[in-house]
């Protein structure tokens, strides 16, 4: 069991932990407000998206990449703070996304709206090519979110939250996804954002249970970190990557979503540093 520690208090909605350049990046969904983070815990704006979800990677090229959801476009955040389309998604509802080192970008979303009351239907996975050609490469994962690329570009893990498993794919030269595979079950865990660390295990958070979980293939839990409020997504990193960076808040279901002011971020020390993407 480790401590973890508040960076930043009195947040929304909060998702999407990136490490990048020395600071956290983090979405706060209800503000649709991308923040950057000092590992001190100085707090800037570094763009604005009406959208929810909102979640972000960064591409190997230097930008960083926001999903859009309610515009179903990729968008590019550009060195002058503008935003610029960088792939048409065709429609809205999208996800989590994931960018792997040769600049494939994968994108998820559910097939029906949660918040909506809509009837059940699995969602699936989207490619974006370094073209911009976008690519169904993944259908029936039944509630995808957080999504992870091994260093070696070879696997995406995808986390399943109503399947309490994590799926994996391996990636072809093209991008394209082949031999589906339950990665890990998780019995009643709900996996939400996960990353992965340099000994091939995956933390993955978990909104009901409050707790972050680091699981071996298979299933094996291996650490826990426990907090107070609900686990919606982790990543590794810091100057040594051995910081696991968790965000946390009230939840209230889905039709309130979280307390107001109760999104936090949190970090924590772990010994074995993160590999991969993101």
């Amino acid at each position: 069991m480790r401590d973890p520690r508040v960076l930043v208090d009195g947040r929304g909605l909060v998702e999407s932990p990136r490490w990048h350049l020395g600071r956290w990046y983090v979405s706060d969904w209800s503000a649709g407000e991308v923040l950057a983070v000092t590992p001190d815990g100085e707090v800037e704006v570094a763009a604005r998206v009406d959208s929810l979800p909102l979640c972000t990677a960064w591409h190997p090229e230097g930008r960083m990449l926001i999903v859009s959801s309610r515009e179903g476009k990729v968008l590019a955040l550009e060195r002058d703070g503008s935003l610029t389309t960088y792939a048409d998604l065709g429609k809205p509802g999208w996800n989590d996304v994931v960018v792997d080192g040769r600049g494939n970008c994968y994108v998820n979303g559910a097939g029906f709206d949660p918040m909506s009351g809509e009837e059940f239907r699995p969602g699936g996975i989207v490619l974006v090519r370094p073209t911009g050609a976008v690519v169904e490469v993944a259908a029936d994962v039944a509630f995808p979110n957080g999504m992870a690329v091994t260093p070696d570009n070879g696997t995406l893990i995808v986390a399943d939250s109503y399947r309490h498993e994590l799926v994996a794919f391996d990636i072809g030269a093209d991008g394209v996804l082949s031999a589906r595979r339950t990665w890990a079950d998780l019995g009643d865990g709900t996996p939400d954002g996960i990353c992965i660390d340099a000994e091939g295990a995956v933390w993955y958070a978990d909104v009901p249970h409050r707790v972050c979980a680091r699981v071996a293939e298979g299933g094996a839990v291996l650490e826990r970190v426990e907090v107070d409020r609900g686990a919606f997504a982790c990543a590794l990193g810091g100057p040594d990557g051995r910081t696991l960076c968790v965000v946390t808040a009230e939840w209230r279901g889905m039709s309130e979503l979280v307390g107001p002011g109760s999104g936090q971020v949190l970090t924590v020390d772990v010994d074995v540093p993160g590999a991969g993407w993101p």
